[in-house]
């Protein structure tokens, strides 16, 4: 018997992917050396994968991705905050592919509706998160200028965070276990990186977005319009 798709969480998963590799692909022509042109890209088309794969077991994927409003999205407000620099980039990167890591590893080990498409991606988002950690030590362990930027980076993204861990309607995860895990996975690469795990307010309590309710940052806006300003113009095309 099949097993019957979580309308919500599949949104969620695919809106998450989807918007992160658009970011991604905003660096094509802008990386700072050739090869991150090449290990950006791949990551961006391994999350587009992802994303159409969610999205279509919600229903089409070409008007999911193109024709909803930007309250319809339910994206994690840190998928959608703008590049930055490299270091901005990068930072975001390791918060969110910790994280994912996390997620798909949880989810493959199961059996539910999104198992199959988990224990594919893990392997590709396991190459997510070593890319991500290996540039944190680099740049965090690096210059002055550098160590300065991820500093920045960090304490700038980490409030987004927090709504990683809350609960979303279809997916049956250990939401607590998992914040637990990502805090002591993140806070040693950023001590290897003699980095310093920023705080949140009120001794540590974090200021979680709303994304998954379609509240989304200034931001977003303006990136999803350039994102379906194409197939807008155009209804209908075939290409």
């Amino acid at each position: 018997m099949t097993a019957t798709v979580p309308t919500t969480a599949a949104l969620a998963l695919g809106d998450d992917a989807l918007v992160l590799s658009h970011r991604l692909g905003e660096w094509a022509g802008h990386a700072p050396v050739l090869e991150e042109e090449v290990a950006l890209a791949n990551i961006a088309l391994d999350l587009l994968g992802q994303a159409r794969a969610l999205l279509s077991m919600a229903g089409d994927e070409d008007e999911l991705a193109y024709l909803r409003e930007e309250r319809a999205f339910r994206n994690l407000q840190l998928v959608e905050q703008p590049n930055g620099d490299f270091a901005h980039t990068i930072v975001r990167q390791l918060y969110f592919s910790v994280h994912q890591h996390l997620l798909y590893t949880e989810l493959a080990a199961g059996d539910g509706p999104f198992a199959p498409l988990a224990a594919k991606a893990v392997k590709e988002v396991a190459y997510h998160r070593d890319h991500a950690e290996q540039w944190t030590l680099r740049l965090g362990d690096g210059t002055e200028v550098s160590h300065d930027r991820m500093t920045r980076a960090c304490d700038a993204l980490w409030r987004f965070t927090g709504e990683m861990f809350q609960p979303v309607a279809g997916l049956d995860t250990d939401g607590a276990a998992m914040e637990a895990a990502w805090l002591e996975s993140v806070g040693d690469v950023l001590r290897r990186a003699t980095l310093t795990v920023p705080e949140g307010p009120r001794g540590g309590a974090w200021s979680a977005g709303a994304g998954r309710q379609g509240l989304h940052t200034e931001p977003f806006g303006r990136m999803l319009a350039e994102m379906q300003h194409l197939h807008r113009s155009h209804p209908g095309a075939s290409w």
